[in-house]
């Protein structure tokens, strides 16, 4: 049982959900009405979205004088919280609904639920089939309602924003799921930052190790076969010049005096970054934690772990944040919590934008919403033109996967044009119209770029661990493996320039 429900941003709503723009209220009261009284998975992409409905929620529950039966589940609860809400969801004697990021999704075990709720367009239709599993594990139908927010058009309204594309995205994941089709996994990433650590471990295990025996280990019989001999070789002297590691006489690689340092703290044993944070307390009981960068003053209303909290102390040192309640709360910024796009996915949603087809899922705000994304998709011929003049910025619309969208703008970039890729469009800032087609064609002519020559130009592609002891090609590999499609943005580029050209 399926349902796609719209919402309708009014233009003058913050940015930031603060718990009274109108389509949060309305969402909120439509989750209250379906899923009280039984257990229930409410996803949402945002930890900012998770406090937000869950104090909503909580706050329907008090205004009604009943128990409450909504809890938030995220990684920067404590532990015990999170296990609190997870022991709830199993015990079918009350019910319980977490409002959830994708903590829940796979991994724990809580039994079935009756239904899942989805805030916001899903990450994938891989992470939408997990998300759809919890439910109708008892021979019951599963359910699943996805909520989708869009902001009011105006005049000022780009082109992207006439197309309704979360909405659309929503729908494009739904046709690929029921037609069974999902996200194949990423091949070919290198894994540098992991084999850093790897390496490293390994050294510290025997107490040295050679560097043939390292590299059979770890890439020619392991893991990292994607890493070759030559590329590990540079892998050693990058770590060796930042003196993780050193050579003794006979050839065997040894820890660095910093290498040693690194090793021996607590932290090397995680291969993921952990952010600086700051623990949040109540009357000594530790609630979780929220990034470092989160501006807090005392005084400072704060919804987190579903309830609401005035900030009465901050210990920067320890960096600590002691709360107590209070009726007023705002929700943490927490930072951003997104995945990518596939191409197959944009493709479905250029087949649905052109289609006249409205499916039976959909509630009328969600249809409304999409004859008005086809009126304009019409409207803007974007059935055949990929190219759109707004104002002074022209926007590009490849159809294609965040990769090849992210190395197009990366390469217009390169080339000293203003790109920017969101939501697999590019906008192109103050540039004629005729210079950037002309360099669209040069690109479609050359074939596909060098990818590690083109991640040259990329200045911040330090975002692992230990991607800080990579040296510059190692970093350009990766990144290159990482973020850049070369094969996707030449056919796009390919298929912008055909438009064009019919278009003229």
């Amino acid at each position: 049982q399926l349902q796609l429900r719209g919402y309708l941003r009014p233009a003058r709503a913050t940015v930031e959900p603060t718990g009274d723009n109108e389509d949060d209220v309305s969402i909120a009261d439509h989750l209250f009405r379906v899923l009280r009284g039984t257990h229930n998975l409410a996803f949402a992409n945002r930890r900012i979205d998770v406090e937000l409905f869950a104090d909503l929620l909580r706050q329907r529950c008090a205004a009604l004088r009943v128990p409450n039966e909504f809890w938030p589940h995220h990684g920067n609860l404590s532990r015990d919280l999170r296990q609190d809400v997870e022991a709830m969801l199993k015990d079918r004697s009350k019910p319980a609904t977490a409002i959830c990021t994708s903590t829940l999704e796979l991994g724990i075990d809580i039994g079935s639920v009756t239904s899942v709720a989805q805030i916001g367009s899903p990450p994938s239709v891989a992470s939408l089939r997990q998300r759809l599993g919890r439910s109708g594990r008892r021979g019951d139908a599963a359910v699943l309602r996805i909520y989708v927010r869009e902001d009011e058009a105006s005049v000022e309204s780009p082109p992207q924003d006439l197309l309704r594309l979360e909405l659309v995205e929503s729908m494009a994941q739904v046709e690929l799921l029921l037609r069974r089709w999902y996200e194949p996994p990423v091949a070919g990433r290198l894994h540098l930052s992991t084999l850093v650590q790897q390496t490293m471990s390994v050294i510290a295990q025997h107490g040295g190790v050679r560097a043939v025996e390292a590299y059979d280990a770890l890439c020619r019989n392991g893991p990292f076969q994607e890493v070759t001999s030559a590329m590990f070789a540079g892998l050693l002297r990058s770590l060796g010049s930042h003196d993780l590691l050193m050579q003794s006489g006979d050839g065997t690689l040894l820890l660095g005096v910093v290498g040693e340092r690194l090793v021996n703290h607590y932290d090397f044993y995680a291969a993921f970054t952990s952010p600086e944070e700051f623990r949040v307390m109540n009357e000594g009981r530790p609630l979780g934690t929220l990034p470092i960068a989160q501006p807090l003053v005392e005084g400072m209303p704060l919804i987190f772990a579903g309830r609401r909290w005035k900030v009465r102390a901050v210990d920067p040192k320890q960096r600590v944040v002691d709360v107590v309640a209070s009726p007023a709360g705002r929700p943490p910024r927490f930072g951003g919590e997104s995945g990518a796009v596939h191409d197959e996915v944009r493709a479905e949603m250029l087949r649905l934008l052109g289609d006249g087809e409205e499916p039976a899922y959909l509630d009328e705000t969600a249809r409304s919403l999409l004859r008005e994304a086809r009126d304009n998709f019409v409207r803007m011929g974007l059935g055949t033109r990929r190219l759109v003049r707004s104002g002074s910025t022209t926007h590009l619309f490849p159809w294609a996967g965040d990769r090849a969208t992210n190395t197009i703008a990366v390469h217009l970039q390169a080339l000293d044009f203003d790109a920017e890729a969101a939501h697999g469009v590019i906008s192109v800032s103050d540039a004629p119209t005729e210079a950037l087609t002309i360099t669209l064609r040069r690109l479609a002519e050359a074939g596909p770029v060098d990818p590690e020559a083109l991640a040259a130009a990329v200045l911040n592609k330090e975002s692992e661990k230990y991607d800080g002891f990579l040296d510059e090609s190692l970093l350009c590999a990766e990144y290159a493996r990482r973020a850049l499609d070369a094969e996707g943005e030449w056919q796009a580029v390919e298929s912008i320039v055909r438009s064009d050209e019919a278009d003229r």
